[in-house]
């Protein structure tokens, strides 16, 4: 009764509504192990990042890609990495991850990583064509336009027109603001005065942009072009704080722009998974994914899926990868994902709760479905 189910998994083009970039270019050693933590530091003394649930799992399940045996040691995986260089390296995990789209936020040291049409060119197989569409971080945008350095008073309409420019062939936007100041931030828009006053300060002061006031002038100058809006929410590195980034703490947002036809799409989400799942559950514009985690939890990435699955209805869950920098990322996001996914539906189908039908369709729903109808991909 569960072949069909497996069958119809493994064959899905997915749609990676939040993605990075793979490598640019080759890793050594450490900028590899690197790729794999969310930390800045280093593993303790004897030790490596590799001793991790996605350093087991980038070893068991990457290493046939290559042409190395599962379980393959880490010295015998970097030297196999080096001798294939990083373009067949990144070919071959983009290819493999039967992932059909990437929608590819572009504001994280882009300079280091592919553009979205070099990740649709290395991901493409001669039986399957891929694509990738752009998103645009807010915060980007506007430390773009500092570094033009604006009179103040100019500030609010000299971002809005490099966002106009931006988005144009864009399919969404998103917003770190949760690194930045936390998601408990005050829902209202701010006025012009407040806006001319922030920006004054911070092109006087300089560095990255933190203010809490021009953080949500961005929120509301994105909210004005309709493309569903990204949120950066819980897992991350020491750059945030944790207890900040839960999700309900935006609910006022949530409601402030609820009747503005604007999606909000709750990325990581971990350890937050569930509460993001009751909002998706009763707001009609929230949408999630538990995308970070899935790479991160590896042999346990099944049970956080199966908890994203709990509450929310099926046409707001998203697949995501995540991934940024080693390759491996988006072909383990999509095979970890297709893994649990067919033994979550696999099981529920045996057991008699869910039907074969209805398990292959929430399967696409969510591997692809939701996200072309939310990002609008089938207008493109």
């Amino acid at each position: 009764m569960t072949e069909p189910v497996a069958a119809a998994v493994e064959s899905l083009r997915l749609v990676d509504h939040h993605v990075h970039g793979a490598a640019r270019g080759d890793l050594d050693a450490e900028g590899f192990a690197a790729g794999l933590s969310e930390s800045p530091f280093p593993a303790p003394p004897g030790t490596s990042q590799l001793d991790s649930q996605v350093g087991f799992a980038v070893r068991r399940w990457c290493a046939p890609v290559l042409g190395l045996p599962p379980h393959a040691d880490a010295p015998t995986y970097l030297q196999r990495r080096r001798e294939l260089g990083a373009d067949e390296v990144a070919r071959r995990f983009l290819a493999a991850s039967g992932i059909g789209c990437f929608l590819v936020e572009t504001g994280y040291r882009a300079d280091e990583i592919l553009s979205p049409a070099e990740m649709a060119r290395s991901a493409t197989t001669p039986a399957h064509p891929a694509s990738a569409e752009e998103v645009v971080r807010l915060e980007s945008v506007a430390e773009d336009v500092a570094a033009t350095a604006p009179d103040a008073s100019c500030f609010a309409e000299a971002f809005a027109a490099a966002l106009g420019k931006r988005v144009q062939g864009a399919v969404g936007l998103k917003s770190v603001i949760a690194y930045r100041h936390g998601l408990d931030f005050d829902p209202e828009p701010p006025d012009a005065g407040e806006v001319r006053r922030a920006a004054g300060q911070w092109l006087r002061d300089g560095g990255r942009l933190t203010d809490p006031v021009l953080l949500r002038h961005l929120l509301w100058a994105g909210v004005e072009h309709g493309l569903p809006l990204q949120f950066h929410v819980g897992f991350g590195d020491t750059d945030l704080t944790m207890h900040r980034c839960d999700p309900s703490k935006m609910t006022g947002f949530l409601r402030r722009v609820q009747d503005r036809g604007v999606p909000i799409m709750l990325l990581h989400c971990y350890p937050y998974h569930r509460t993001a799942g009751y909002l998706a559950a009763v707001f009609p514009h929230v949408y999630f994914d538990v995308g970070l985690a899935v790479n991160y939890s590896g042999a346990r990435s099944a049970a956080v899926i199966a908890e994203s699955l709990e509450v929310a209805p099926f046409a707001k869950v998203l697949f995501s990868s995540d991934a940024w920098g080693p390759p491996e990322l988006h072909h383990l996001g999509a095979l970890l994902w297709r893994r649990a996914m067919t033994a979550l539906l696999g099981e529920w189908v045996e057991s008699g709760d869910w039907s074969q039908a209805d398990a292959l369709r929430v399967a696409e729903l969510i591997g692809a479905g939701n996200a072309r109808r939310v990002y609008r991909l089938e207008e493109r």
